[in-house]
């Protein structure tokens, strides 16, 4: 008995432990690995559609920008104050300039993005389009969802490419997604514009996005998540332009005499502008589907960060309040904080990754996070020294009893 317990102790102590960092989870093979629970604000019970169905997760994308990233829980930098509680399902604070990723929760998890996809049509086509040119919006830029939102432009009205973008990004109209799309798209129209945005999403890295239409309204197989919104908003803040549209306070939408129309005024819907200090813009977004969806960008410091939010709902904090709480954690942190990286434009381009939006892949089994090393440390040899030793000690143990049971049948 003696000996049993002896190797059991050799056993125990033979286990290799892990080192956790705080916040993020660790996996090792064969092991379900901890999940640190992101912390959550209790929301009213609300009447939802099902949620979509997401694609088969591929490993490689969870890990784009760092291995802690790949965990449906929270991330965090060591000793780093908790983060708000919201009712987000994911998000992620991401500095604009250095691309460190200050922390998120399910960073890769798949979420519908409602109206923030309007960020990846903006990403595309700011620079394919003339800002100045004059163009014509037809009755199918006008094929939205009856009670969507919509800017209230008219088919044969003529409208400076500039008006179309702040129809879109300050009062999201549908309408204005769909023709800035069909405008980019060329000979193929809105079709081409969104097979450029899920080009472009890749180019940036954003592999878990894929946009089925140019407006964010919701389809079949549209999926996008906090981190790759990170790296789409990351693109449109580097556009002086873009960063000038989300800012605008109010626009005229002009008068089409020759439709017997007046002109009106309309207002940035998103309240981040109006109420946060130093704030730089973002988008606003929602769908029964996806729910409450938002980015929001500011500055304080020379630092400049964003937020990215998915599947929120509007109580007790409205989706940019959320944000605004996000943002001022991620500006308490010190510069250096870091769990991961927004990646460059390009650095994927030569990675051949099964795309995960096909019918026709397998289902792949899903790996968390890591918080191990590549190379072996010291503490790993100790644990294959002993496990030496608990092998020995176990083929000693077996040939006693066999000796013990020799001497009793005899």
């Amino acid at each position: 008995m003696k000996l049993r317990a002896l190797v059991t102790v050799f056993v125990v102590l033979a286990t290799p432990v892990a080192p956790v960092t705080p916040g993020i989870a660790a996996t090792t093979e064969g092991v379900v690995p901890a999940v640190t629970p992101c912390p959550k604000a209790k929301a009213p019970k609300a009447v939802r559609s099902p949620r979509p169905t997401p694609p088969p997760s591929v490993p490689q994308h969870r890990v784009v920008g760092g291995e802690a990233l790949a965990t449906p829980g929270l991330v965090v930098p060591p000793q780093a104050p908790p983060p708000p509680k919201v009712t987000a399902t994911s998000w992620v604070v991401a500095d604009l300039d250095t691309g460190q990723v200050l922390g998120g929760c399910g960073p890769h998890e798949y979420a519908t993005p409602a109206s923030v996809q309007k960020l990846l049509l903006a990403a595309t086509m700011l620079p394919r389009l003339d800002p100045t040119q004059v163009v014509t919006v037809t009755r199918e830029d006008l094929d939205i969802a009856p009670g969507s939102s919509a800017v209230g432009l008219l088919p044969g009205g003529r409208y400076r490419v500039e008006t179309l973008w702040l129809g879109l990004l300050l009062q999201s109209g549908n309408e204005a997604a769909n023709a800035l799309a069909r405008l980019g798209g060329g000979s193929e129209g809105v079709a081409g514009g969104v097979r450029a945005m899920n080009e472009y999403a890749r180019r940036l890295g954003a592999l878990q996005t894929h946009a089925v239409t140019a407006s964010g309204l919701d389809g079949p197989g549209q999926f996008t998540s906090a981190y790759d919104l990170a790296l789409i908003a990351r693109a449109c803040f580097a556009d002086p332009t873009f960063g000038r549209y989300v800012r605008t306070e109010r626009a005229r939408i002009p008068a089409q005499k020759a439709l017997g129309a007046k002109g009106f005024q309309i207002q940035n819907n998103n309240q981040l502008i109006y109420r946060y200090p130093g704030a730089l813009g973002g988008k606003t977004g929602f769908t029964d589907y996806a729910r409450h969806t938002y980015v929001g960008a500011a500055e304080r410091d020379g630092r400049r960060l964003v937020v990215t939010l998915l599947g929120a709902e509007p109580q007790p904090l409205r989706g940019w309040e959320q944000g605004a709480a996000l943002l001022d954690w991620g500006f308490g942190l010190p510069p250096e904080a870091t769990v991961g990286r927004l990646v460059e434009p390009g650095e994927w381009d030569a990675e051949p990754t099964p795309t995960p939006f096909s019918e026709d892949l397998p289902p792949v089994q899903v790996t968390t996070s890591a918080g191990l090393d590549d190379t072996p440390g010291g503490g790993r040899y100790v644990a294959l020294a002993v496990g030496a030793v608990v092998i020995v000690l176990a083929v000693v143990l077996a040939r006693r009893m066999r000796a013990g049971v020799r001497r009793r049948a005899g």
